[in-house]
């Protein structure tokens, strides 16, 4: 390129295409995705079914006896209007019962997503496919805690 005039040779530039999403499914229909919040990761595997959920071998009533746990589980497939159409299998260690339960909301959510990729704007729009990254701050020296300090006494 000698001057400004051998710019229109080039023509225009190509718009980056947005990434296309395919359907992720093992040979037995299912599709897998990990989940995590807090110290908690969960795995989730998710087939059509009739829409049973287990998690860790439990049916996910007994595994979260809060309703309000239960609720969080749910969340993305009654955002998605899926209610009742998948059998849901998810393993989840680590952290308590709150963080276990975000965890497998994550997991679901993406899971979701590699079933059937067109729920994925109504799953991002509700927030279920960012990872919640806040965890416990780390206890530093000279504190009683990771921010509390010991008592203080001027005599």
């Amino acid at each position: 390129m000698a001057d400004l005039s051998s710019l229109k040779d080039l023509g225009t530039v190509s718009e980056a295409a947005a990434p296309v999403h395919v359907r992720k499914v093992d040979s037995l229909g299912r599709s897998y995705a990990t989940g995590k919040r807090k110290d908690a990761v969960a795995r989730v595997w998710l087939k059509a079914g009739s829409g049973k959920i287990i998690v860790n071998g439990k049916d996910y009533t007994a595994y979260f006896a809060r309703p309000v746990l239960q609720m969080i589980l749910r969340q993305p497939i009654v955002a998605a209007a899926r209610d009742g159409q998948f059998d849901i299998i998810a393993t989840v260690a680590g952290g308590g019962l709150s963080g276990q339960a975000g965890a497998v909301r994550h997991g679901l959510s993406k899971a979701l997503t590699y079933f059937e990729p067109g729920l994925r704007s109504v799953l991002k729009k509700g927030g279920f496919l960012t990872r919640d990254s806040r965890v416990v701050e780390r206890k530093k020296y000279g504190r009683a805690k990771a921010r509390r300090s010991f008592q203080f006494s001027k005599r």
